[in-house]
């Protein structure tokens, strides 16, 4: 029994739209998935941080190091990512001979803001809600570039736009911090500045 050409051709097209329909579709939900990736990317690249006291790759100056007066320098940065729900600062000296250094930790900045003033207190809790962890040397709060004498060192001011609290209490270590922010960073941006004695 021989098929009509009519019915022929319809059983091709059915065929051809059953085979072809799953992977239109697939490209299509990875087309979206990788939109929607480089818009969190381009999200994620957007965020900057700046200082007024001092510019992205030169000398910290003297006043914000053990040899001065040992007080937090200005941040500032741009508006983040649209469901930024906190921020955290992590400042390391990864140059320090016997591993790295841990200068400042802050967390739970509000993500309303959009820098810190020069001169943070070194309070554990803020009055804007923020959290202060241990540094390095133990206590609370910003310590100051002190690296030996005579080696160029470099202090990374590295902010993290979280997509939510870290529900960290004061005091927490930096390992402690990077537990509480993974999968939950949004955006980062970074700041390095040098010194020597």
């Amino acid at each position: 029994m021989t098929l009509p050409k009519a019915l022929i051709a319809l059983f091709i097209i059915v065929f051809l739209f059953a085979v072809g329909w799953p992977f239109a579709h697939s490209h299509a939900a990875a087309g979206r998935q990788l939109a929607t990736q480089d818009t969190l990317k381009q999200s994620a690249d957007s965020l900057q941080l700046s200082s007024a006291s001092f510019e992205a790759d030169a000398a910290i100056p003297t006043k914000y190091t053990c040899d001065g007066d040992d007080v937090s320098p200005a941040l500032l940065w741009n508006d983040p990512p649209p469901a930024t729900k906190s921020f955290a600062l992590v400042v390391d000296d990864p140059d320090a001979p016997n591993g790295v250094v841990v200068h400042w930790l802050i967390y739970d900045i509000p993500a309303d803001a959009h820098g810190l003033q020069e001169g943070v207190t070194k309070d554990k809790k803020l009055r804007d809600g923020s959290l202060q962890g241990r540094n390095s040397h133990g206590k609370i709060g910003y310590s100051g570039p002190c690296p030996p004498h005579g080696a160029v060192h470099h202090y990374f001011f590295k902010l993290y736009a979280l997509d939510d609290v870290t529900n960290l209490k004061p005091k927490a270590s930096k390992p402690e911090l990077e537990q509480a922010m993974k999968g939950h960073i949004l955006g980062k941006a970074q700041l390095i500045g040098r010194f020597e004695h």
